[in-house]
């Protein structure tokens, strides 16, 4: 699967090169644009049937904006259900970061683009505050640049669909 994904990444356009900045702060030449790719619904439904193929949950869970579509996905191709994690708490309405149930349940987290694993320790810090129990993240694309070394120290998997050497100078 690793090698279809990657083909139908890189034709889809998801790796653009150029300088970039990427979240962890920093440089890269090249950028891996998995949120853009997953508008196009045959790229969303075959990702979304991938991770909810690829290790067991009782709900899957995505960080805003780029976890969203991944955790809709997931839930729709696994009839199991999905939890939003915002990136910071509204201050109106029901406040809380985590839109969904998963206190004591099994949580798949998801992820567009792994690189360091800042964005998905926040990821799993905050649906462990919240009473899940988080032992993998599954990531479309790690960049292989120590988000899976930063998880091991949580105590979670990174399990990537693909990775950076997949997709980069095809």
């Amino acid at each position: 699967m690793v090698t279809d994904l990657a083909a139908l990444l890189v034709a889809r356009g998801a790796v653009k090169y150029g300088d970039f900045v990427l979240a962890s702060g920093e440089r890269s030449r090249y950028y891996v644009d998995i949120k853009s790719v997953l508008t196009q619904p045959e790229v969303l439904s075959r990702i979304g049937a991938g991770i909810a193929a690829m290790a067991p949950f009782d709900v899957v869970a995505g960080i805003a904006v780029g976890g969203i579509p991944l955790a809709v996905a997931a839930s729709l191709a696994s009839g199991r259900p999905y939890a939003i994690i915002r990136k910071e708490e509204k201050g109106h309405g029901r406040s809380g970061l985590v839109i969904g149930d998963v206190a004591g349940r099994r949580t798949l987290l998801v992820e567009d683009v792994t690189t360091t694993g800042g964005s998905v320790l926040f990821g799993i810090r905050t649906l462990r505050e919240a009473g899940a129990l988080v032992d993998t993240v599954v990531t479309v694309v790690d960049r292989e640049q120590g988000a899976g070394a930063t998880l091991a120290k949580e105590q979670v998997t990174l399990v990537p669909m693909a990775r950076a050497r997949d997709l980069v100078d095809r």
